[in-house]
């Protein structure tokens, strides 16, 4: 009986490591975003060198949401979404360091706003994201 309890204990941990999406442990980067009462969502980040920053929230068809950000250093920017193997991205910046848009929401996924920093110093971004009526 110890011998199965000792085999079941690293098993165990094993399956809850597979429970963890690979990307979330590899970037430790993505945040869930968490409506307030007003349907705004605000947060700051520190985007390390070579690096990336992503703000996720589950969307539905004929939401608008108004989006807006200001970084320290011209960044990469995407909103992106995954439709099985095929990546599609409403919104694509490059060396941007602030902008301001809404995004039609046309399909219900989970929307990720992404900022990556190709530069050799450490960047913030200030995301400030917004449900319209």
């Amino acid at each position: 009986m110890k011998v199965l309890s000792t085999l079941i204990k690293p098993v165990a941990g094993v399956a809850a490591l597979l429970l963890v999406p690979l990307s979330a442990i590899a970037s430790g980067h993505i945040v869930d975003v968490q409506w307030d009462a007003n349907g705004q969502f605000t947060h700051k980040a520190e985007v390390q060198p070579t690096k990336f920053v992503e703000v996720c929230a589950k969307l539905k068809p004929g939401q608008k949401i108004a989006w807006s950000f200001q970084g320290s250093a011209a960044m990469n920017f995407n909103i992106h979404y995954h439709l099985g193997k095929e990546t599609i991205y409403p919104a694509k910046l490059t060396e941007v360091k602030e902008a301001a848009q809404t995004l039609q929401v046309r399909a219900e996924q989970v929307h990720c706003w992404l900022w990556s920093n190709k530069t050799p110093a450490t960047a913030s971004v200030d995301v400030a994201l917004k449900i319209e009526p």
